[in-house]
């Protein structure tokens, strides 16, 4: 059976009538989504100097996913506001994090910082939540996925069932048990293990009950651009009619990735097997204000869908379509997903604006290091290549579409 699309509040023209199929991807990271907000703000702007300032970031990609703060960041640029438009143009988010993240992350003060951090990941989580799922709920309010304003992924993972839940909006014609509140979803995917509480929800809809018991997604997918690539291969091979002049043997070919991190650290020794060896519990879950264990499973998972990405892109010929824009040589707190003092989050912005003049970077499949790309020029040249890029498909999809353009 064909899968139905979703034509009410898309404001993308469907891949059918179009030369891409278009993925915006944004990794988990805590307070570093600032980077990518940095990033995409400059990406939007771009668009606009094409496209008039009313563009939005929603108005060129046919999806957009997200794995916990990359969730987040997700739901602002695609949930619709009260005139059917984005509720946070890209240049709000920076502003949003910079405002929020301090009282997301309260930081313990005095000389006993650290002893009473250390006590809090022994008895629960560090935080409590509390501010955050207040504010996830005071943005989107009541909306669920089905509204979103272009196709949305979302990573979960469920600790009662052990599987992944991926949340997204191709799913929710045949999966009405999937069209849950962004809110809930939001809060889901960010429940990072031993940083906030698993969050428990049950949906109802069209008579049917699912119950919910997530944990942040960055267990199953912190870099959530394969989720999205295997979600739009799905609907390909279930005869989605947006998709219907796509043949599955060309579909990397089609696609345009831009897939964006949040940073880590891979230029310090931070661990080592001769000081793992002697930990314990205690040891893993929390060492110099984060945990080695959450560190370790989110920078190998991003990793290994860069990894598998850049081997694809490349062996196709189709590396002129594929952006991987990140920074692995953080320090110090800049490297933390919760040091949310005023000057960490300062830095980071400044991170962000230092990444887009850095020369454009791909993942060495032999060493696993970033390593820039000759001839590539920077960062800041490539999204404005990007740019013109979007700008033209969305044209080239208006002019051949049939469907009156979203207003």
């Amino acid at each position: 059976m064909a899968s139905a699309s979703r034509p009410s509040l898309l404001q993308v023209q469907p891949p059918r009538y179009g030369n891409l199929i278009t993925v915006l991807s944004i990794d988990g990271g805590g307070i570093r989504g600032i980077i990518p907000g940095v990033l995409l703000t400059y990406l939007e702007s771009q668009l606009q100097h094409l496209d008039g300032e009313d563009a939005r970031i929603a108005d060129y990609f046919d999806v957009i996913s997200g794995t916990s703060t990359g969730g987040l960041i997700t739901a602002m640029l695609a949930a619709p506001d009260e005139n059917n438009r984005p509720l946070f143009a890209a240049k709000d988010i920076v502003p949003f994090y910079l405002d929020n993240c301090p009282k997301i992350f309260p930081q313990s003060r005095g000389l006993c910082a650290t002893v009473t951090d250390l006590v809090k990941v022994l008895i629960g989580p560090k935080y409590d939540g509390k501010y955050l799922h207040k504010l996830i709920r005071s943005i989107v309010g009541d909306k669920r996925l089905s509204q979103t304003l272009t196709n949305v992924i979302i990573p979960t993972f469920d600790i009662k069932t052990l599987l992944p839940v991926i949340f997204s909006t191709y799913q929710v014609a045949s999966y009405p048990v999937k069209n849950a509140k962004l809110s809930d979803i939001c809060i889901g995917t960010s429940a990072a293990p031993t940083y906030f509480p698993a969050h428990y929800f049950e949906n109802h809809q069209q008579g049917e009950t699912n119950k919910f018991n997530l944990i942040d997604g960055g267990v199953a997918a912190n870099n959530p651009a394969l989720v999205a690539i295997t979600e739009v291969t799905k609907q390909i091979m279930r005869k989605n009619p947006d998709f219907s002049e796509v043949q599955p043997l060309e579909l990397y070919e089609r696609f345009l990735l831009i897939t964006l991190g949040t940073g880590s650290n891979k230029s310090e020794l931070r661990y080592s097997a001769k000081m793992a060896s002697k930990w314990g519990i205690l040891s893993w879950l929390y060492d110099d204000g984060s945990s080695p264990l959450v560190n370790s499973y989110n920078e190998a998972s991003s990793d290994m869908v860069a990894y598998h990405n850049c081997a694809i892109f490349e062996a196709l010929q189709s590396e002129n379509n594929y952006l991987r824009i990140d920074d692995d040589t953080l320090t110090g707190d800049l490297s933390s997903v919760d040091k949310a003092t005023k000057e960490n989050l300062e830095n980071l912005v400044e991170v962000g604006e230092q990444l887009l003049k850095k020369q454009v970077s791909r993942m060495n499949l032999d060493t696993g290091l970033y390593e820039p790309v000759e001839n590539g020029g920077t960062n800041e040249e490539a999204l404005q290549r990007f740019a013109k890029v979007l700008s033209d498909e969305k044209k080239y999809r208006e002019s051949k579409s049939p469907r009156p353009k979203a207003k």
